[in-house]
Order: C-alpha cells, then structure tokens, then sequence
C-alpha cells in the first residue's frame, strides 16, 4: 500500500469515528430535548451522521480492496429533506414551544461539532489526489454546512418562536 493511499484510510478512520461520535451526541441530545422539533430535528441528524459513516466504510473498504477510490460514493440532497422536514415540524408545532437550557447547550455542541467537522472534510477535499475523492469530501462539506444552518435555525426557532416564523416567511414592507 503507497503512502497516500494509507494517509486515505487513516484520515477514513478519523472521519468514521468522527461519524460515529456525531451520531451518540445527536442521539443523547435527542432524548434528553424538551420538545418535539429538537427530538425529531436531532434524531434525523444523527440519521444522517449514519448515513456518512456508512459511506465512509464503504470506501475505507473498497481502497483497502481495490486499493482506488470508488467512484461515485456519495449522492447528497443538500439537506432538502432535512430543512423541509424542520420546517413541516416548526409550523405543526408553532410559537407555543420553550427551549430549556440543556436544549441550547446541546444546539452548541452540536454546531461545534458541526464546524469541526466541515474543517476537516474541507481540509481533505484540498488534499484529494482523486476528483472523485474531491468531490466526495466536496458533498460531505456542503451536507455538514447545512446541518450548522439547520442548528442554527434550530436555536433561533427556541429562542424566539414567532420571530423565526416571521423570519422563515419572509415578509415583505413596501412603503405604500
């Protein structure tokens, strides 16, 4: 096995455990969340941080197989389903919800997590010998960005129900 292709698998090990991590603070921020949009917005996060770790061991497996990267690993939707599905939850369950405090210390965590994740996809992708190397690590960055956004909008919907839903149904003033 070259140098780059063993720099590859331990930066595929890293990822993985990152994955892993990702998901069991999504899941115990999900079980302990006062209310349903933190419980179902946290619970799909931690879906997805699955769905990467997936991923990532199919191609830590097939490099250390094939000993190439595989070459369409990832098709992302750019967190539609997500958003559209916070959205769905935020106007079923309306201004009424109260953040606790554990909810948004757990939202900041998590965004942590969230960036430091993004700095290490994006590093990777930089490094990439392979485009399709690139590409997927490319897709992991944009997904990880909109999981930040999603937790962000997250903290501002806890935070001021009713401004948020201003904010999501972009009013317009006109001056007449």
């Amino acid at each position: 096995m070259t140098a780059e292709q063993e720099r590859t698998r331990e930066a595929l090990q890293m990822a993985i455990q990152m994955e892993i991590d990702g998901r069991e603070c999504y899941l115990g921020a999900s079980r302990q969340s006062s209310n349903e949009v933190g419980r179902k917005l946290l619970r799909q996060l931690a879906d997805e941080e699955e769905l990467h770790q997936r991923k990532l061991v199919e191609i830590y497996e097939a490099i250390s197989r094939k000993k190439a990267w595989p070459a369409k690993a990832l098709e992302p939707d750019r967190g539609l389903k997500l958003r559209s599905s916070f959205v769905g939850t935020c106007q079923a369950v309306g201004v009424g919800v109260k953040g606790a405090p554990a909810d948004f210390d757990a939202i900041k965590t998590a965004i942590e997590n969230e960036k430091k994740s993004y700095d290490f996809y994006h590093r990777q992708g930089q490094a990439a010998v392979y485009g399709t190397e690139r590409e997927f690590y490319e897709a992991v960055v944009a997904e990880e960005r909109e999981h930040e956004l999603l937790l962000l909008d997250y903290y501002e919907y806890l935070a001021d129900p009713a401004g948020w839903f201003v904010k999501a149904e972009h009013p317009s003033l006109d001056g007449g």
